[in-house]
């Protein structure tokens, strides 16, 4: 079957292959950093996506995984992936209020201001104030790896 878009053959998978691939995101969804390596270093893709455009860093950064996120980084993981749903790695842990992950983020070259809600308008959207103050204060010392005009 071809791709209508890109006119590439469509991958069918066996359903043992496509359990395994489910249990890679759940690999990051639950933290299993470790296993989350293993399989990394094995050859498996760290922008590797499901059927909504959830990245694994997305996952373990929805998730709260501080420690997979940094695995994703460390092998090469998009930062400024965003989902079918607008949303990007960043906007999810400023709504889970987490700025291990943010300032991790950040200082992999993440852009906050990516997605159809951008990490700020998340912060203030939700009034989480610690996520806004952070991030407005990356934005205005030009954050790293942010240029500066």
């Amino acid at each position: 079957m071809d791709d209508a878009q890109t006119g590439a053959e469509t991958p069918s998978f066996s359903d043992e292959e496509l359990a395994f691939i489910e249990s890679i995101f759940e690999m990051a969804r639950s933290g299993q950093t470790e296993e989350l390596a293993r399989v990394l270093d094995a050859g498996v893709p760290a922008n590797l996506t499901n059927a909504k455009g959830d990245s694994l860093l997305i996952l373990a950064a929805y998730h709260q995984h501080d420690e997979a996120v940094e695995a994703l980084l460390a092998r090469g993981a998009d930062v400024d992936r965003v989902n079918d749903m607008g949303q990007t790695a960043m906007a999810c842990a400023v709504f889970r209020n987490n700025a291990p992950i943010v300032r991790r983020l950040l200082a992999s070259g993440a852009d906050p201001d990516l997605g159809s809600h951008t990490a700020l308008e998340i912060a203030r959207q939700f009034g989480i104030v610690e996520m806004q103050s952070l991030l407005e204060s990356e934005a205005s010392a030009g954050g790293p790896g942010r240029q500066t005009p």
